[in-house]
């Protein structure tokens, strides 16, 4: 019996220890192409922030899932991340590669951080527009 209860309050620690060490991410994105209406996948994303003599420097980059999201932008955990940020999002390739012609070789979204909430910058796109908003 001291066996199961050692294992039972072990196992509840390591989930515990486990869910304590989820990142918390302060910032995401999402790419819908409304012409074909489904999720863009494979885009690039980088994410670059504004410094103190108005110069961007690259901060992360990465691709959008099979949903077309990025969800991880921005570790929260103890970060301060106030200030200006942009998104590019590298949309050429990905029109190349459905072999339509494109008017945007990428966009750029720029925006600010104000405050520890979280932020999400989704965009809808089509070969000859985009559009986007602050989404939750």
């Amino acid at each position: 019996m001291k066996k199961r209860a050692f294992l039972l309050l072990a196992f509840i620690a390591i989930v515990q220890f486990s869910f304590a060490q989820e990142a918390n991410y302060q910032l995401s994105s999402h790419i819908l192409d409304i012409t074909a209406g489904k999720p863009a996948t494979g885009v690039k994303i980088t994410l670059s922030k504004k410094d103190k003599n108005d110069n961007w420097k690259k901060i992360d980059e990465k691709k959008t899932d099979e949903n077309g999201r990025i969800k991880d932008f921005l570790n929260q955990d103890g970060a301060n991340n106030l200030g200006i940020y942009k998104l590019t999002f590298h949309t050429s390739p990905y029109f190349n590669s459905l072999e339509q012609k494109s008017f945007y070789p990428f966009s750029e979204v720029v925006f600010e951080i104000n405050d520890s909430e979280h932020y999400h910058v989704p965009i809808t796109l089509s070969p000859f527009g985009y559009s986007t908003y602050r989404g939750n």
